[in-house]
């Protein structure tokens, strides 16, 4: 699989999750929670603790349309604040992160992405590439939400940040999986969950909390919330063998024009067909066909036990 992300604390560990359980291909990085070569440099850190050896692309530097929008409020003005990590020593693959999506998944039938960042870069390589659709194994998606955003009332981060690139990788027809919000707070580590990851004691385990820590911190000040949501992992966790996180299917829309929804991912799971009478035949029950493996609910403390044994297996 490729990791496409933009770390920030939560997609740092989405890395070390992923590097634990799949054949890791590469990371490419995108701007999102922080800037492109800050996203890039946070990627380079988290390989170089966890002693991984795999390539890091960076990716595309704004959104499709809009200007970027960074969060530096949540993970701090590096991105990964709360740990100090040595100079990085993975260097910057030679290949933009687009093209490095675009050649892997030509070399190779079945590859899968996740995507834990805003969808420029993947929508950019289906765009450029068609083709590649019918390569990839399945995407599976941080971002968006059932429910309600924290972006905005309705949109959540990763889609608000790139609506465009979201909507393509939407209607791209490559089977995904979409872990929102809705999902994602449910995966919160409050401090005592920080403090066993910290007593596990291997580096990448003290890194971790600590940057933790400081992520917690942040969401308490801005946000009123008592527990630092892992949402990025959650997109590993989903295709893991044993269940973790149950999901329905749903028809996914992004929203593009909403004066207060823009952003926003529409998810029909509606089973009267009558409520939607302009959806294609064949459609099947929902209307729109679904698009999505829509993320409902979590098992908490399997979850911890994940975040606990990928922490307890590096360096």
């Amino acid at each position: 699989m490729i990791l496409d992300c933009d770390p920030g604390h939560d997609d740092a560990m989405a890395i070390l999750l992923a590097a634990r359980h799949f054949d890791l291909l590469g990371v490419t990085t995108v701007s999102g929670n922080v800037d492109v070569e800050r996203t890039t440099l946070n990627a380079r850190r988290v390989v170089d603790l966890a002693g991984l050896h795999v390539p890091v692309a960076r990716g595309c530097a704004a959104p499709l349309v809009e200007l970027p929008r960074h969060v530096p409020e949540i993970h701090g003005s590096s991105g990964l604040d709360g740990y100090k990590f040595p100079p990085p020593v993975t260097p910057i693959d030679p290949r933009h992160g687009v093209e490095f999506l675009i050649e892997t998944v030509r070399a190779r039938t079945g590859v899968t992405v996740i995507a834990t960042g805003p969808l420029t870069n993947l929508a950019v390589a289906l765009r450029r590439a068609p083709e590649i659709g019918a390569r990839i194994r399945e995407i599976s998606v941080m971002g968006g939400s059932v429910t309600l955003g924290n972006s905005t009332p309705a949109a959540e981060f990763n889609i608000w940040f790139d609506p465009e690139a979201a909507d393509i990788v939407f209607r791209s027809g490559v089977p995904l999986w979409m872990c929102g919000l809705n999902l994602t707070r449910q995966a919160g580590l409050d401090s005592g969950a920080i403090d066993r990851l910290e007593r596990l004691g291997t580096r990448t385990a003290r890194a971790m909390a600590g940057v933790l820590r400081v992520y917690l911190e942040n969401l308490r000040a801005r946000a009123g919330q008592a527990s630092a949501s892992l949402h990025d992992p959650c997109a590993v966790a989903i295709l893991l063998e044993e269940p973790v996180i149950s999901w329905a299917p749903m028809h996914v829309a992004v929203e593009l024009r909403g004066e207060h929804t823009r952003g926003m991912t529409v998810c029909d799971a509606r089973h009267i067909r009558a409520f939607n009478p302009a959806a294609a035949e064949g459609a099947g029950p929902l209307g729109h066909a679904p698009n999505a493996n829509v993320a409902i609910g979590l098992d908490h403390a399997r979850f911890l036990r994940l975040i606990e044994d990928a922490l307890a297996g590096f360096p």
